[in-house]
């Protein structure tokens, strides 16, 4: 089994809560993307007010420690709750690991993302368990 970092969703000052951490545990930003840096998509059109914001971030913290991030946008950003804004990211080994993991945490709860390739080159997807608990499933393919 791979590792489980957190994922923390904020509702546009993501940038200003990494760079506190970033002053808290020190280190560097590992990756930091906008969503004006999406491909171009018909099903999910970045709006103006939005191409700013934080698409992904990630820091790592100590050894094997990543915290990620990032901010809310378009209809996403309607469902957004400060309190309750964070997901546990689980990255598998395999897709078939993947795949499995995500039907069983999925099971009785509800499919946000369903499992696909993704233009960062990831096979990602995520879903919230039959609890509420907010995950985000990975295995990087490339």
């Amino acid at each position: 089994m791979a590792s489980l970092h957190t994922y923390l969703t904020f509702n546009g000052d993501c940038e200003k809560a990494f760079e506190f951490y970033k002053s808290v545990f020190g280190g560097e930003f590992e990756s930091m993307s906008r969503f004006s840096e999406m491909p171009d998509d018909p099903k999910f059109q970045v709006a103006d007010e939005d191409k700013d914001k934080i698409m992904h971030v990630s820091l790592a913290i100590g050894s094997g420690s990543v915290l990620m991030g990032s901010d809310t946008a378009g209809e996403m950003a309607k469902h957004f709750k400060q309190g309750n804004n964070f997901s546990i990211s689980f990255d598998a080994d395999s897709r078939e690991e993947a795949d499995k993991y995500f039907s069983e945490l999925s099971t009785d709860g509800q499919v946000i993302m369903p499992m696909n390739s993704t233009f960062w080159g990831s096979y990602f997807g995520m879903l919230t368990d039959s609890f509420g608990v907010q995950w985000m499933v990975s295995f990087a393919e490339s």
